[in-house]
């Protein structure tokens, strides 16, 4: 299997190199030549096997180039570190509509579906690459990715990962994960600005000949764990074959029947991921793309205009608080007719205008697959209590916002009986006060307080490893403006 630029690059690259270089030359992403399908028969195959065994056989499927065994066993022991022996639980909460949960790794977000395995697809993508220099890696988060990304990498032999994130764009309890993270290498560095002021500077330094020169002489080459790297993006897939075989298998649904799933999404590349099964023959009907009050993607997928030129809002659900959304620029390749040209033109169009639109013909192909919605802060509120109330289950706020996406599909469309699995993206008690607020009304000032008050109303446990960040040393405390991203870098590197 070769990847390709989104943009046009000549050079046809190795799933090794695609996932070591994170983004192509010519400022593209990286994406299959040609999608590889998973047959009936496959599938079927599928259904006795453990999530990791099913994580290998997707991931063989686009990375060939790396060995079966040791993806097997890369995937065997990413998935142990789950507080859950299975990593992507399915619950029903009522008849026709499941919740697959994909918070039970390191990080308590479902980040950790692929930052856990990254680390093992970067390095020995190295090895093959005969790559003998020290990988930098660079992350732009808007708050899981970072901590999920810092904990995967820790003392990992060979790499330092610097992490940027918006100064006052992510939660107490997300910071506080990240500032306080452990590891011989690692720097994480506050941005004033929100977090597409961090994703661009990055991105910036990808794109930049001079930095990548500069590194070079510092003895390191650059790579990412953001989802513009398809080492991010390729882990998300399995879970949704993961989730159609646990229905198919429990008897919740019969072979060939398709199901809808609704996504909360800021940087497209989880919702992305889903597309990307059902190219492969996962019978997927619908992908309902939930955002919050930064809905950009909403009123895309209704006008088939992108346009940044809006007021950026920051939400209870700030994984979400996105107005750049990276993946698309993947979705929209595929349904341009993989035109790299045009895709080029309109990324341009983008950085330049703050808009660009695609066809009229393009808006109906997309719109048969995808369409979106959104949530306000009342709205988010309204949704966790209801469920709450209605079911005892407890959700965290961005999960709240695909929740009431989900329930507006139902309302307007009364006689589907498409099942319809809703993704939760992370556990409550990353956002305990928000979520504490919209269960009991309550509102408390400090996030361990909202922690103890939210475990007394719900009973739901608490992961260790947000209870033991209370007692843990602040280690990052810098912030800088975002034009002064690469600074920090070679200051990073220079450093021991």
């Amino acid at each position: 299997m070769f990847f390709i630029s989104t943009r046009g690059e000549n050079a046809k690259v190795t799933g090794a190199q695609a996932i070591v270089k994170g983004l192509a030359s010519d400022g593209g992403l990286y994406v299959p030549e040609s999608f590889p399908t998973v047959s009936a028969d496959e599938l079927r195959d599928m259904l006795q096997m453990s999530y990791p065994e099913r994580a290998a056989a997707i991931l063989h499927k686009f990375l060939d180039d790396y060995d079966m065994a040791g993806l097997l066993s890369a995937c065997e022991a990413a998935y142990a570190r789950f507080a859950s022996p299975d990593p992507a639980p399915l619950v029903k909460i009522d008849d026709g509509v499941y919740i697959l949960e994909l918070f039970h790794g390191p990080t308590c977000a479902f980040k950790d579906m692929a930052l856990t395995l990254l680390p093992y697809l970067l390095r020995t993508g190295c090895d093959m690459c005969g790559i003998k220099e020290k990988v930098l890696i660079l992350a732009a988060t808007s708050g899981d990715t970072g901590k999920a990304a810092l904990e995967g990498f820790k003392d990992a032999d060979g790499v330092k990962i610097l992490v940027f994130y918006p100064n006052d764009g992510v939660s107490k309890m997300q910071k506080l994960q990240m500032c306080t993270q452990d590891g011989s290498n690692v720097g994480v560095v506050a941005v004033k600005g929100n977090f597409d002021d961090c994703q661009t500077a990055v991105k910036s330094i990808f794109s930049s000949a001079e930095c990548a020169k500069r590194l070079k002489e510092a003895g390191y080459v650059l790579s990412s764990a953001n989802s513009i790297n398809f080492g991010r993006l390729a882990p998300q897939i399995v879970y949704y074959f993961s989730a159609y075989l646990d229905l198919l298998s429990s008897g919740q649904i019969e072979e060939g029947a398709e199901i809808d799933f609704c996504v909360p999404t800021g940087n497209f590349g989880n919702i992305l991921a889903g597309y990307y099964a059902k190219r492969m023959g996962l019978p997927i009907r619908r992908l309902h793309c939930a955002s919050n009050l930064n809905n950009v993607l909403t009123d895309f997928f209704k006008t088939g205009t992108y346009d940044i030129r809006r007021e950026f809002y920051k939400t209870t659900a700030p994984s979400m608080d996105i107005l750049v959304s990276s993946n698309l620029e993947r979705m929209i390749f595929e349904f341009s007719g993989r035109n790299a040209a045009l895709t080029a033109q309109r990324m341009a169009e983008l950085a330049r205008d703050k808009h660009y639109s695609v066809t009229g013909a393009e808006l109906s192909k997309i719109g048969e697959v995808f369409d979106g919605g959104f949530a306000n802060e009342d709205e988010i509120v309204e949704t966790v209590y209801d469920v709450f109330c209605d079911t005892g289950y407890t959700m965290d706020t961005h999960t709240g916002c695909a929740m009431k996406l989900a329930v507006d599909w139902f309302e307007k469309n009364k006689k589907d009986t498409t099942n319809m699995v809703v993704v939760a993206t992370a556990n409550p008690y990353k956002f305990p006060q928000d979520v504490l607020y919209a269960v009991t009304g309550n509102d408390v000032r400090d996030s361990f307080k909202g922690i103890k008050r939210l475990h007394a109303a719900t009973a739901m446990k608490v992961p260790a490893s947000l209870a033991s960040l209370k007692d843990k040393p602040v280690r990052f405390n810098k912030t800088v403006s975002a034009d002064k991203l690469f600074d920090e870098v070679l200051t990073f590197v220079s450093e021991n």
